[in-house]
């Protein structure tokens, strides 16, 4: 199993989601104002269908490459939000329209964001599309 440290594994995650098109894709660092974790990752999808694929297919590359499972995941019946929680990152996959309802970005607008050039470059190794 190869060690990652939480950031690193925010990018990957966030790599995932964009090599499967999921859209709207952002980390925050929410280590400095919660104890909930060290990152956030959330994308938006624009179907229920998008939604559980994104998710399934972030579990299955995740235990791939790092051997790790999610500690929590939850998804409602209708496939509109998502969440996996690897304990120090948790991802959140949305539909595009809950995504604009809940804006989770808002809530936690105190975490600062890491830019997207930033987690492209720490994460390149594991794109698809090399």
């Amino acid at each position: 199993m190869s060690e990652i440290d939480s950031k690193k594994l925010a990018c990957v995650i966030a790599r995932i989601l964009d090599d499967k098109l999921a859209s709207n894709i952002t980390i925050l660092n929410i280590s400095t104002v919660s104890s909930l974790g060290d990152f956030f990752v959330i994308a938006s999808a624009d179907s229920p269908t998008q939604v559980k694929s994104l998710m399934l297919n972030v579990k299955e590359m995740i235990k791939k490459h790092f051997s790790r499972l999610p500690i929590r995941q939850e998804n409602d019946l209708k496939n509109r939000w998502n969440l996996l929680d690897y304990g120090d990152v948790i991802t959140h996959i949305l539909h595009k329209d809950e995504r604009e309802t809940y804006a989770i970005e808002k809530f936690w607008n105190h975490a600062s964001s890491v830019p997207e050039n930033d987690w492209k470059e720490l994460s390149k190794e594991y794109s698809e599309y090399k």
